[in-house]
């Protein structure tokens, strides 16, 4: 095992603040002298089926703490989950139900396992303990904070003063968060940076209940595609862990492998640091390569993207996802097999042959006259030639129509 100092550098890396830095080496020194592995916690309320590569920030680094040798509790709030935690929520949030909510996190066990080891992880659910709680109990977990403090939190401020509601059960939700921390007896407790309120109540807890306070450690919240907000599902940016190596969408290219490729260049650093698995030694040499132009970015995203996908789908579907994108984005090769194909009989009554026609029927255009506009712009290319004019038809025949670097169909007119 590392020293604790040598352990102290590992944890450090991406993390944004832990508080406190001091009591955590402590604990990794009295862990190293007893030879006890610290009890590492996050928590993840399973409202949503699939896992994004903004989630595993937490994961990787959970996934750190058992390659020093402590032991990892992956905590699923079945409980919690049904409430919702109203951070950075405008409203309150809708109830789920129980069933929901466990459907959703028997797919959280299948995908955090292709980052942690399961033989090194523990497996909790919250309603353990949440769900035995008395009705005294629970209103005796009231008395922790007040409703003043509570007040104090950004989201619940800005609700109170904007006369939005805000219902006494989201009150309780970082009590209860905060609870698990002393039901799991936990050294460590790792969030993201706009959990700091619910991490912060599992220390108030365990020291009003006599315990020993948990170290939090806090990780950013990673951007998505646009570089810009948070990743998130609702907002399109997010890259799924789940979602294909690589696949062709009315002839467009995506898939994962894509998705990383259009990372922002000003991101790159960014990303490598959090959710890759470059050595510390590796990432200061990337970093300096970038900023003074000896590394070129876009060989350096498809080395991110080689790592993420052979990690989620393996080598060889990394490599093929690879291949795909430099032949059919950087060397406009057309994978016939690949791309998808649609079939349309000439009709001369309602002209279904005129190409705007066709690039708004199949999802090339929006309308009619956005291809109108492309083909104008001299976006659009027929067999490989540009399109001159809007009154372009397509004889019988088979046909490759490409519109702007991806979007590319295959058509066959009989």
């Amino acid at each position: 095992m590392l020293s604790p100092e040598k352990q102290i550098e590992v944890i450090k890396r991406g993390a944004v603040e832990i508080i406190s830095e001091e009591a955590l080496l402590k604990k990794l020194e009295k862990s190293s002298s007893e030879g006890r592995p610290l009890r590492i916690k996050a928590g993840f309320d399973p409202t949503a089926p699939d896992i994004h590569v903004g989630h595993t920030v937490l994961l990787e680094k959970m996934r750190q703490f058992q390659e020093l040798g402590h032991e990892v509790i992956f905590l699923i709030g079945d409980f919690t989950g049904m409430i919702g935690d109203p951070t950075g929520k405008s409203e309150t949030r809708k109830i789920l139900t129980n069933e929901a909510v466990l459907q959703n996190a028997e797919t959280y066990k299948t995908q955090v396992f292709k980052i942690l080891d399961p033989a090194k992880t523990q497996v909790r659910f919250n309603s353990e303990w949440l769900g035995k709680m008395t009705a005294i109990e629970v209103a005796q977990l009231g008395a922790f904070e007040t409703v003043a403090r509570m007040l104090e939190r950004e989201d619940f401020k800005k609700r109170f003063k904007n006369q939005q509601p805000i219902s006494i059960l989201e009150f309780y939700y970082p009590l209860f968060q905060g609870y698990d921390s002393v039901a799991l007896r936990a050294d460590v407790e790792l969030g993201g940076t706009d959990q700091k309120f619910n991490l912060l109540m599992g220390r108030s807890m365990q020291k009003a209940m006599g315990m020993e306070e948990q170290v939090v450690l806090m990780m950013p919240l990673l951007e998505g595609l646009d570089g810009v907000n948070k990743m998130s599902k609702s907002l399109g940016n997010y890259i799924g862990i789940n979602e294909p190596a690589f696949e062709y969408i009315n002839g467009e290219l995506t898939g994962m492998f894509k998705k990383v490729m259009s990372i922002p260049d000003n991101m790159i650093g960014r990303y490598f640091e959090l959710v890759s698995h470059i050595s510390v030694d590796d990432f200061n040499a990337l970093k300096e390569g970038l900023q003074n132009g000896a590394k070129d970015p876009r060989e350096i995203k498809k080395d991110l993207a080689m790592e993420l996908v052979t990690r989620y789908h393996g080598p060889e579907a990394a490599t093929r996802a690879r291949q795909e994108y430099v032949d059919f984005l950087e060397n406009k090769k057309v994978n016939l097999d690949a791309i998808a194909t649609v079939e349309i009989k000439i009709s001369a009554a309602d002209r279904n042959n005129w190409l705007p026609h066709v690039m708004k029927e199949n999802g090339l255009a929006k309308s009619s006259g956005e291809a109108i506009r492309l083909i104008k712009q001299r976006g659009v290319k027929l067999n490989d030639q540009v399109v001159e004019s809007s009154d372009a038809v397509l004889p019988e025949g088979e046909h490759i129509v490409r519109v702007g670097k991806n979007r590319i169909l295959r058509i066959i007119v009989s």
